[in-house]
């Protein structure tokens, strides 16, 4: 989704663009913060039959990031693995699932 993307990107640069599937616990982009950030780009604005002044207008998307095998393999963290596919490389968190992650690191500290 479009607002989704648009919300992330105030955050940090995209590694995916629209209609590309997504699933938790994958790595969508890189934060202006050294930490990461959970964030859900599958929202979808709001419709309502309220209308304003400002509706029409919207803010560009930036093309994604496309990252060559080497740049994917340099970019990981301890806690992310690479999906690599005919088709396409992703990163993505080892567990995928947040509350899984948040338990492991709880037994850790």
């Amino acid at each position: 989704m479009t607002y989704g993307l648009v919300n992330a990107q105030d955050r940090g640069s995209l590694f995916v663009g629209t209609g590309v599937d997504i699933y938790e616990g994958m790595v969508v982009g890189v934060a202006n913060r050294n930490m990461d950030i959970e964030i859900n780009v599958c929202k979808e604005k709001k419709l309502t039959n309220n209308r304003s002044a400002g509706e029409g207008t919207s803010v560009p998307l930036v093309p994604a990031t496309v990252m060559t095998l080497e740049q994917s393999l340099d970019f990981i963290a301890d806690d992310e693995i690479l999906e690599i596919t005919p088709i396409s490389i992703r990163i993505r968190k080892k567990i995928l699932s947040l509350t899984h992650r948040r338990v492991v690191k709880r037994r850790e500290n």
